[in-house]
């Protein structure tokens, strides 16, 4: 990937950096939960080291990513952008009518710069979960970083803009950041004129695609790509509603959009190149807690202490999707007409709250599920060499049938 007339992006999913993760990063802020099956975000920690055995705390702000770093370094992706779906935050006033909420001190946002992360989506169902007060030192934490976000703010025209980026030499990458209520975004989150909020799509209608269209070719000139990072769907299966595909397909026909990012499930779904433009409608997780929520043991002081242990059993009936095996993508594209020139996946597996080089066997069953749910899109992933096993070659590419 030396050839400088491609600009190549990093594109994952959901970052979920809160509750057990948080406890176990070096600035674990206040454990207190508010769900129905857990007080204590410290006995997610727990349940995972019962799961799959110790983990060594605090761990370092690079331990997440694992061997997610060396498949950057080995793609050297001009941009990395993920879904930050974890409010950066101290505060306690979370939101009441809301089942889960995630949260990650201030304190450990270097886990974010660690692995040199770009720009964060911001338009998601658990960005507020903690108010506006989350909101603002979410906002405040990711400037101080000198993170770039898109989706969110303190006004409308704050939530809708959209964050660029300059690949020197080779064009901008321009990001949007949308979210719909299918994905559990609840309606008073959308931001307002001078209210607070996300960048909510309440309708995919033609009226909403002709402002999404005006937005874009305000700001779009020769030599940028244009990404929509849409959080919608379901957490669970691999089916894609006809609307979803039809607001994808005008996006690239009508606004002038060069990349579909979705996310909001927790396992990868189909993709789509659609008039050599990339859809992938979910990118799934990059990161989250669940390993411990797998149900293999019953017993155990950490399974015991939660107030109602058996609705921790309902991640059971989604085992058979496994969260637990995420992928990252690397596409790239040409900036002059933006096509996809290729793409490369690189699967991870999340064990001990950390990516891992899957193994063999489960490298192999995640591929056969996506070539089967990318089937009917006429798609096709294969090992980039007959050694997918070594440790040097865990990619797989992306091959139209």
């Amino acid at each position: 990937m030396e050839d400088s007339s491609f600009i190549t992006i990093f594109l994952a999913g959901d970052v979920m950096t809160g509750r057990g993760i948080d406890q176990a990063l070096p600035c674990p802020g206040d454990p207190a939960l508010h769900q129905s099956n857990g007080r204590d975000a410290v006995e997610y920690f727990k349940l995972a080291q019962n799961a799959n055995g110790p983990i060594r705390s605090p761990i370092g702000f690079s331990y997440i990513w694992g061997d997610a770093i060396e498949a950057i370094e080995i793609n050297k992706p001009d941009l990395k952008i993920v879904n930050l779906e974890t409010s950066i935050t101290r505060s306690n006033n979370y939101v009441k009518d809301k089942a889960i909420h995630y949260r990650m001190n201030p304190g450990n946002i270097s886990c974010l710069t660690a692995a040199g992360f770009n720009i964060c989506t911001l338009a998601n169902n658990h960005l507020l979960d903690f108010g506006y007060e989350g909101l603002t030192e979410t906002l405040g934490s990711l400037k101080t970083a000198n993170i770039n976000f898109t989706g969110a703010g303190c006004s409308k025209h704050e939530a809708e803009l959209p964050a660029v980026w300059n690949a020197p030499g080779k064009g901008r990458v321009i990001v949007y950041s949308f979210c719909l209520a299918t994905s559990g975004v609840p309606l008073s989150w959308r931001a307002e004129k001078i209210k607070p909020g996300v960048n909510l799509l309440t309708e995919l209608s033609d009226e909403v695609m002709q402002r999404i269209s005006r937005n874009v070719k305000s700001i779009k000139q020769t030599y940028d790509i244009v990404i929509a990072s849409i959080h919608w769907g379901s957490n669970w299966g691999y089916d894609i509603p006809d609307e979803q595909r039809r607001f994808a397909h005008a996006l690239i026909d009508e606004a002038g959009v060069d990349i579909i990012h979705g996310h909001s499930s927790h396992h990868p779904r189909p993709m789509e190149v659609y008039k050599d433009k990339l859809i992938i409608y979910g990118t799934g997780d990059l990161i989250n807690d669940f390993e411990g929520l797998k149900g293999r043991k019953k017993s155990g002081i950490a399974w015991r202490k939660f107030k109602n242990p058996w609705k921790l059993w309902r991640l059971n009936g989604h085992k058979k999707f496994r969260s637990d095996l995420v992928v990252i993508f690397f596409a790239a594209i040409d900036p002059s007409t933006g096509k996809l020139l290729n793409l490369r996946l690189t699967p991870m597996q999340i064990k001990k709250f950390r990516l891992n080089y899957p193994s063999r066997q489960d490298a192999q069953w995640l591929r056969k599920k996506l070539n089967r749910v990318n089937k009917k899109f006429n798609l096709k992933l294969e090992p980039e060499h007959q050694s997918f096993s070594d440790s040097t070659d865990k990619s797989l590419f992306l091959t139209r049938l």
